[in-house]
């Protein structure tokens, strides 16, 4: 009887215990489309959304529909006339070298005004798999939020995300190396 009241009550707790587990801190992350473009706040661009799978494009980012690799637009093109306007005339946009990493190549692109970051985008990130997808629609808005905040490429690795953290901070590094 004893026994019978013990493994009762274990069980009970490990029920309560798993419900009360929260899900992954960046859940709202995971549902917006990675066309990771992170800026300063001047002027959102909000171009228009597909999706593919759990990642769509927005900005001047595209992803190929079906094809399951990634592709990158033209490194300076713009897609909302809101977003070309905002960017002064003394912006200049410097593209990092593709970094190969475990998984695929990523390679960002920097906006600078003066010394300034004032946007980072990525072009090319590993999307082959459903994981890659995961991984990458939490870590890039991570990574990206960082750089801004950092102003630099001496940002934290993503937890969960180590190859690609190393690859963004290589290609990030490379295109503030151009910018001088």
């Amino acid at each position: 009887m004893r026994r019978a009241i013990i493994a009762g009550t274990a069980t009970v707790s490990g029920v309560v215990l798993l419900l009360g587990i929260k899900g992954h801190p960046d859940t709202a992350a995971a549902s917006t489309p990675i066309g990771l473009s992170a800026n300063s706040g001047a002027t959102s661009s909000t171009g228009s959304t597909g999706s593919s799978g759990s990642s769509g494009s927005t900005g001047s980012t595209s992803t190929a529909a079906g094809s399951g690799s990634p592709t990158a637009s033209s490194p300076s093109a713009t897609s909302s006339p809101s977003a070309a306007a905002s960017t002064s005339a003394a912006a200049k946009n410097y593209t990092g070298s593709a970094v190969d990493t475990r998984y695929g190549p990523i390679q960002v692109e920097v906006t600078m005004s003066g010394k300034k970051i004032t946007n980072i985008e990525v072009l090319e990130y590993p999307e082959n798999s459903d994981r890659d997808q995961q991984i990458n629609s939490y870590a890039l808005p991570q990574l990206n939020q960082e750089a801004m905040t950092a102003q630099s490429a001496q940002i934290d690795a993503i937890s969960g995300a180590t190859y690609t953290s190393e690859g963004y901070i290589q290609s990030l590094q490379s295109a503030l190396d151009q910018a001088g």
